[in-house]
């Protein structure tokens, strides 16, 4: 005998609100994306509206009346003969006063003319947008976040897995995805996996050749020492067939996969000729009580409620009959539109300053001193300390950057690369040395700075570094 009955349980779920997924929106964005989507936003809303700031034409900072009061304390600082001119200002001044197109003689926001090109982090993570459901998103910004200049993912599977408590294989999902954008390489893990990438994606294109794949799977060390014969031996084909893939392989394929697809990032020969300069989202400056920290945005854009808007929705409060149904969920729906809008830039504005403070004063020798003073930092670490939550600050550093006091303008990443120190202790040892270091030398010498690695590691960074081993130096 079959019944039928209702039972009506009560079961709690988790639900990601519309506010919170606009506010993660806006954190995520560059500094040039958030001022792109602020005016797209004020063409789309009328009850939005820009409040015009007055902006110093040398620092671009917001001032009242007519005198930066920045300006002129640098100004009376700068009277002795012992100062020097801030950095930060210098830079933007000489990016002004090289630019084609600025005119000397009208006013301008120096960061108007830093170049607002899509850096290659940027562009991978617009292109991971269009092909991640929004929850893997953070998984995909924390592995563009641990690519190095060169476009190899600096972080492992587990490593990813315990940051956000998912499957392995989700994290390799993700990562296919990843290796599956341009350029060709992108995101492998070492040397022989960007060149398989790359030689697949050639393959796909029509242009191949029949032994280049299994030359780099399994002879790739004897393909550097040139050792064709022993490989022609054990493949059981001609020396001219394997140096005819060797040809193939070197023509063909770029070991460094970003090289040459982001102008902030210096190519192997040194600096490429500049096409444009990598915006600052946030700048350290040095102040009078030591390092202050300024999110860009904060000089670029006052937003507020249209007051009209603001006048009409107290009518339609207190005089409900006056407005039809479609007029008050117009009015209701702009000014609740707006208000949010402002409410997640303030947010997003907030979120990067408490991220920056905590930095700057973790980091301080750092910044002011150079590599040699990074100390390690995790972005676990941060989120514990400031109490923002790992994935808010993956959000908020990712394909973003940040402005030194000498003007150089860093990725936020490198914050947290404790390995750049002993990179650049490792290059220095090399460029001095007399005769040719192995790396068990090198780690030996090492541990005398105080850095305990293994062999294997001063290896992987040696190949990081793009220099040969110590039989071919």
């Amino acid at each position: 005998m079959l019944e039928m009955n209702q039972d009506v349980q009560q079961e709690m779920q988790t639900r990601v609100s519309p506010r919170l997924i606009a506010a993660n929106h806006i954190l995520e964005m560059s500094s040039q994306e958030l001022q792109d989507a602020v005016a797209t936003e004020i063409s789309e809303n009328p009850a939005l509206d820009q409040v015009d700031l007055v902006i110093c034409p040398t620092c671009g900072q917001p001032i009242e009346g007519e005198v930066c009061s920045r300006c002129a304390r640098k100004k009376e600082d700068t009277t002795t003969p012992e100062s020097l001119p801030d950095p930060t200002e210098q830079y933007l001044e000489n990016l002004a006063w090289n630019s084609p197109t600025a005119s000397r003689d009208d006013e301008f926001d120096p960061l108007t003319l830093v170049a607002a090109q899509m850096t290659l982090e940027e562009r991978l993570l617009r292109d991971l947008g269009s092909i991640l459901p929004p929850q893997d998103m953070p998984i995909a910004e924390y592995l563009v976040g641990s690519l190095d200049a060169d476009g190899y993912l600096r972080c492992s599977t587990y490593e990813v897995c315990s940051e956000f408590n998912v499957e392995p294989e989700k994290v390799e999902e993700v990562i296919t995805l990843l290796q599956s954008l341009d350029p060709p390489g992108i995101g492998a893990r070492d040397v022989r996996e960007c060149m398989i990438l790359q030689l697949r994606y050639l393959e796909s294109q029509g242009t191949e050749h029949p032994l280049a794949i299994r030359l780099v799977e399994d002879y790739l060390e004897d393909l550097g020492k040139h050792k064709f014969n022993r490989i022609a031996q054990q493949m059981g084909t001609d020396t001219a067939e394997v140096e005819e893939a060797w040809d193939f392989i070197k023509t063909q394929l770029n070991p460094f996969p970003a090289q040459g697809s982001d102008p902030s990032v210096p190519t192997r020969s040194g600096p490429r000729p500049v096409q444009g300069y990598v915006m600052p989202d946030v700048i350290i400056t040095e102040g009078e009580k030591g390092l202050e920290v300024e999110v860009v945005e904060s000089r670029r854009f006052g937003l507020s409620v249209n007051g009209m808007y603001q006048q009409l929705l107290s009518q339609v409060s207190s005089n409900v009959s006056q407005y039809t149904d479609e007029d008050r969920e117009h009015i209701q729906h702009y000014v609740s539109r707006a208000r949010m809008f402002i409410a997640n830039i303030n947010q997003r504005r907030q979120t990067m300053q408490k991220i920056t403070d905590y930095l700057v004063r973790h980091q301080e020798d750092f910044i002011r001193h150079g590599v040699r003073h990074l100390k390690p930092l995790t972005r676990a670490m941060l989120a514990e300390e400031t109490g923002i939550h790992e994935s808010t600050v993956s959000r908020a550093t990712a394909a973003k950057y940040v402005m030194l006091l000498n003007g150089e303008v860093i990725p936020f990443s490198n914050f947290f690369t404790a390995s750049l120190s002993v990179k650049d202790i490792i290059k220095e040892m090399i460029d001095h040395e007399e005769t040719a270091l192995t790396d068990q030398e090198i780690a030996n010498r090492l541990k005398e700075y105080g850095y305990s690695v293994a062999r294997r590691t001063v290896a992987k960074y040696r190949d990081q570094l793009d220099i040969l081993p110590s039989s071919l130096r």
